[in-house]
């Protein structure tokens, strides 16, 4: 039911409040709440008292709940207790406590109010969440999630960022289970019927989508700082000898913030949870962090490189919030990327420096190019823009306010210089500790660093570099703002002719309606080399066009070095030949992330109609000499989906042929790898991808070396242990037989290790027998063999896969309205389902048959969210390219077959 209230469905008076964003008449001070959750019942009942601040005279009270029993309301003032008339507007989730009696400004008053309702089955709010042993017994747990908008179907608050205030919590539960909450426990009471109830200290002031609480049989390891703070990583408890990773991890990486930002961390303890059924990768609650289990345990034997990676970014990026959104937070969710964007790119500032083992700084790039998937459509959105339903909160979670909002820090660090950027922001969370703020708060406190002097050094006034400046002092909001407050991102055009270097800027859209690329200008700090020398020179480009002068005649130049700036370059006239030729002659003359650059722009430029096909896949050939993992990943993250986009039309000549060319062009380098566990971090990840590309492309050599190794595992009933890196290859090959299929499976279900499992069912996803993957989809709906949280991967591996491409989409279909209860409207696991599922589309009759489809729901059922949009013009975008390019992919692909040279080998 929606909020049900006693006896007062009959009152028909008007709710006395019409917006969707709470009063400023009364604020929240002091949350006492009690708590009494059920783990046989599922369900739960509390008390509420909150200490209110009035700070202008009312008669109401407005604040949120949803989807629960309210009763017992009554109001503390001077005078004495009184009842209040509770009134309901489930629409925005909102009830109005109205007095008889005016509330006064500037008197303290304190509501009560008690509630009661179910444990929510989606992954938000107060949760269930359960795990089997491996006896096979079914345990339940129970925990929370309120971020964005979901601490109002817990217990009754004004819940949004600004109102911050501080908690005390209690919560009763049984002798077997523990609790556990954001602030240590102070004690725990004996309540008659053998309960006990455990008292937590009261919190900092804190907004509410940051409380938190656990009631489990979870088992914990611990640790402290050299700053003192106890860590504690929390587990089933058949997992807890996956934790000793994340505990090195977390206590390395708050010490380091402790000392980056400058600001002790406030709480005695901060908790790290790995929870049985987690939505999202990560929740970062001050003081019990969540996390996805895969997210968070770690098994030195059987976990990869790449889980290693991924789980110190992730945990790096919950304790950054613990300064960058919980102590200094954005008043409203239309700047949630001061929250995320600093959070992403804070994860590889601080693993770079703690971790310099993992060479995080080989992925930063690739944060950047997927934000550019979304920004080059008209459906993208500014970093900072109005939200206002929960649909359009959720809806900010994606991948323009994380990376986009991470590369253009990335490119302001580099703009301000890393000391003079830790300075600004230092002087930003001190600034704002314990507040919220906008976006100009942190345009103003990095303004205030006074650069002038270093940076005009710093630029070596060489070539027109003085213009970063002209002479005025830097004003960084006149420049963000160009970032921030307007979507898409600019394309450059670089003309060299003799010494004279032409630019002009434009806004790269994909598009057949040129006007929506007019009115849009950007403030880039262009950066570039030459092949005159080693220097990288600067240059503030701030109109349409402007020209600067070299010092001499070069071969070539190179915008945008390292790609540390959020912009693409078009190189006009002869400038990509020069390119292609240094890639062909001398490509280590280029930094990877330079390359990997050039190898986005070039094919990015292609579908705009800028540069012609022939010529991107010229500057392609050079890859059969690429070694470094960015730029190898980059090139088949460009080709890849041009035979993707085959396989859901019947082409199989060419399909053929362009996978042939794949294969052939990166087959030194496939045959160059071993199937072992050797080398450095990025060297095992582009391991594991090649052979994993190898095998799956039916590559020969691959395939037999790895039914072989499945063969052997398989009759060690999966004892035999394999090389982790190349699991993956295994598994995939071994999933192709039903045999193969049903062992690896019961190796799924019996499995305790995390990153095994996520393995197995990648591998399971992408078999060809389509009655098993027809049977995963099921399953992962269910959720009693197969996790519910993992149905959106498993989904859209299966859309990837040639042989299950429409029963995916059938499925999404099908299932639509569960899928959107499950997993909330608008967050961006329903975004990934619905662009994973449609997005390789590229014929008119589809792109009909999905428009039909999604034109057919209402907006209570998802038709104004932003990912069908984004869906339409990625189909629209697919049917150009195959329109345009066909052919011509045709003939490069029959002058070029079987014709790759390998001289410089």
């Amino acid at each position: 039911p929606s909020c049900c209230f006693d006896n007062f469905r009959k009152l028909k008076v008007p709710f006395p409040w019409t917006s969707m964003r709470l009063p400023k008449a009364v604020f929240p001070v002091h949350y006492d709440l009690s708590l009494h959750p059920n783990l046989t019942s599922l369900d739960f009942s509390g008390v509420v008292r909150i200490q209110l601040d009035v700070r202008e005279d009312t008669r109401a009270i407005v604040l949120h709940a949803k989807q629960m029993h309210i009763s017992n309301v009554f109001l503390l003032s001077p005078e004495g207790v009184k009842p209040l008339e509770v009134l309901e507007y489930p629409r925005f989730h909102q009830l109005a406590l109205v007095s008889d009696t005016t509330l006064t400004k500037g008197r303290k008053y304190e509501v009560h109010l008690e509630f009661a309702a179910n444990l929510s089955d989606s992954f938000h709010g107060f949760y269930k969440s359960s795990y089997r042993t491996s006896s096979g017994e079914v345990r339940v747990l129970a925990s929370t999630q309120f971020e964005a908008t979901f601490a109002r179907g817990a217990f009754p608050c004004f819940d949004e960022p600004a109102f911050k205030a501080n908690f005390t919590i209690q919560i009763v539960r049984e002798p077997r289970h523990i609790a556990i909450s954001n602030m240590p426990k102070v004690k725990t009471v004996e309540l008659p019927g053998g309960l006990l109830e455990d008292h937590f200290d009261t919190t900092v002031k804190m907004s509410t989508y940051l409380v938190a609480y656990i009631v489990s049989d979870f088992l914990s390891v611990s640790r402290t700082t050299q700053h003192g703070v106890k860590i504690s990583i929390y587990a089933v408890p058949e997992k807890i000898d996956q934790t000793a990773y994340a505990l090195d991890a977390a206590v390395k990486l708050l010490d380091f913030y402790d000392d980056y930002f400058d600001i002790p961390y406030p709480l005695p303890k901060q908790d790290l949870a790995a929870i049985p059924d987690f939505q999202s990768g990560a929740m970062e609650n001050w003081g019990l962090t969540t996390y996805r289990e895969t997210a968070l345990l770690y098994d030195p034997e059987k976990s990869s490189a790449s889980d290693k990676l991924g789980i110190t970014k992730v945990i790096a990026h919950e304790l950054a919030h613990q300064w960058f959104g919980n102590l200094v937070t954005m008043e409203w969710w239309n700047d949630l990327w001061l929250n995320e964007g600093f959070a992403k790119f804070m994860e590889y500032i601080s693993v770079d420096l703690t971790y310099p083992e993992l060479q995080v700084d080989d992925f930063f790039l690739g944060k950047c190019f997927e934000a550019m998937e979304v920004d080059s459509l008209s459906s993208s959105h500014p970093v900072s823009t109005p939200v206002e339903n929960p649909t359009q909160i959720q809806e900010m979670f994606d991948d323009v306010s994380y990376d986009k909002g991470a590369c253009i820090l990335n490119m302001l660090q580099d703009f301000l210089t890393p000391e003079a950027f830790e300075i600004g922001i230092i002087r930003y969370l001190k600034k704002y500790s314990y507040q919220n703020t906008v976006n100009s708060h942190l345009w103003e406190s990095l303004t205030d660093v006074s650069l002038h002097k270093e940076f005009c050094s710093k630029s070596n006034l060489q070539s027109g570099a003085s213009k970063w400046y002209s002479g005025e002092e830097l004003d960084v909001r006149a420049i963000m703002d160009t970032w921030t407050l307007q979507e898409g991102f600019p394309l450059v055009t670089v003309e060299v002719r003799g010494r004279e270097v032409r630019l002009s800027q434009e806004r790269y859209l994909k598009t057949d309606d040129p006007s929506l690329t007019e009115g849009f200008l950007w403030q880039i700090p262009l950066t570039y080399k030459t092949s005159a020398s080693n220097t990288i020179h600067r240059f503030l480009l701030k109109n349409k066009t402007d020209v600067l002068y070299l010092p001499e005649e070069v071969a070539w130049v190179k915008f945008n070095v390292d790609m540390s700036g959020y912009y693409m370059v078009h190189y006009a006239g002869e400038g990509w030949n020069s390119i292609i030729k240094l890639l062909q002659h001398n490509h280590t003359a280029l930094s990877s992330n330079d390359r990997a650059s050039l190898i986005q722009n070039v094919f990015q430029l292609v579908s705009i109609g800028k540069v012609k096909l022939d010529q991107a896949l010229e500057l392609s050939l050079y890859l059969s000499k690429e070694t470094e993992i960015m730029a190898v990943t980059q090139g088949f993250g460009e080709l890849v989906p041009l035979y993707k986009l085959m396989e859901k039309r019947d082409m199989p000549v060419l399909e053929n042929q362009m996978k042939g060319y794949i294969v052939e062009l990166f087959r030194e380098l496939i045959d160059r790898q071993e199937w072992t566990d050797s080398g450095s971090v990025s060297q095992r990840m582009l391991r594991s991808y090649l052979l994993l590309f190898a095998c799956v492309r039916n590559y020969a050599p691959c395939v037999e070396k790895a039914m072989q190794l499945f063969n052997k595992w398989k009759e060690s009933d999966g004892k035999m242990s394999l090389p982790v890196d190349v699991t993956m290859a295994i598994f995939v090959v071994g999933a192709r037989t039903p045999e193969g299929w049903d062992f690896l499976f019961e190796k799924y279900r019996s499995s305790m290790q995390m990153s095994v499992k996520s393995r197995m069912k990648t591998a399971m996803a992408v078999s060809p027998l389509q009655d098993k993957l027809a049977w995963m989809l099921e399953q992962s709906l269910d959720g009693a063999v197969m996790k519910t949280q993992d149905l959106p991967d498993v989904l859209v591996s299966i859309s990837r896969n040639p042989r299950g491409y429409k029963m995916a989409w059938d499925f999404l279909r099908r299932h639509w309205h569960t899928l959107i209860k499950r997993f909330d409207l608008g967050s961006h696991t329903v975004s990934f389902m619905v662009a994973g599922v449609t997005n390789q589309y590229s014929t008119r009759e589809m792109l009909n048959e999905v428009q039909s489809f999604f034109n057919s729901l209402t907006e209570e059922s998802g038709s104004e969210m932003r990912c069908i949009q984004q869906t339409y013009e990625t189909i629209e975008d697919n049917i150009r390219w195959m329109d345009t390019h066909l052919p011509l992919l045709q003939n490069w692909l029959n002058k070029h077959s079987g014709k790759l040279v390998h001289e410089d080998l």
